[in-house]
């Protein structure tokens, strides 16, 4: 099991009053650190300021719905990986597609347990801190030795080396770009002319020439390597 700095901090987002202290309380005698809020406008405030490590938030809320609060959340690219619990009573399937494409991780329909919330909030967390811990360790695998960090951008000259070295082409590069951007395959289909099991291949090449695993962890890798 993996052991978190305490404590974390974890955004909840719902208009309900009710809903919205009873996770606070639960997820704070769980040892995390509570910040919430009453609509997307107000949360997007929050997440500037506070830099959860998690989102819990309903979907149809005033002023900004969850929809469009985790679509702007995801267009910050220090952000694309945060954690996001949808809690909503929308349980029809394209209200669940549309979660998911918006970039949520988890869609929990109301009524829900409070105990699997917290499961659900610990699994995320845990998911988040491998992957960061993995890139940390490939990261400092292939840092630049000590006699030439006094070379100015010497970064950037080993993210264009990386990049180089990867091969990548430029419709990869193109799909690359739009995955980093949280678009599915067939929304970068729709938006590069290409079918979905087209872009599906182009994917597939770019986890098996970066190594990766999944769509996180390639996004992720090309966040920290400056390739999007």
């Amino acid at each position: 099991m993996l052991f978190f700095p305490m404590p974390l901090t974890i955004l909840v987002t719902d208009d309900d009053l009710g809903t919205r202290l009873a996770i606070s309380d639960y997820l704070e005698a769980a040892g995390y650190s509570v910040i919430s809020a009453e609509n997307g406008r107000e949360a997007l405030k929050l997440v500037e300021e506070y830099q959860p490590h998690l989102i819990v938030t309903d979907v149809s809320m005033p002023q900004m719905d969850g929809y469009e609060f985790v679509r702007q959340v995801r267009q910050k690219p220090a952000l694309r990986l945060l954690p996001v619990v949808f809690l909503t009573a929308r349980t029809e399937t394209q209200e669940r597609i549309r979660g998911y494409q918006v970039g949520c991780d988890v869609y929990l329909p109301k009524p829900f347990e409070l105990k699997e919330l917290g499961v659900i909030v610990r699994n995320l967390l845990e998911r988040l801190q491998m992957i960061e811990s993995e890139w940390r360790s490939r990261s400092q695998a292939s840092a630049p030795s000590p006699s030439f960090t006094s070379i100015p951008n010497k970064e950037r000259e080993v993210d264009e080396t990386v990049k180089l070295s990867l091969e990548f082409t430029s419709r990869e590069q193109q799909v690359l770009t739009l995955l980093a951007e949280g678009l599915s395959n067939a929304q970068i289909g729709d938006r590069l002319h290409l079918s979905p099991r087209t872009v599906e291949k182009h994917v597939s090449s770019l986890l098996n020439k970066t190594n990766t695993s999944n769509r996180a962890e390639l996004v992720r890798f090309s966040v920290d390597h400056h390739l999007v």
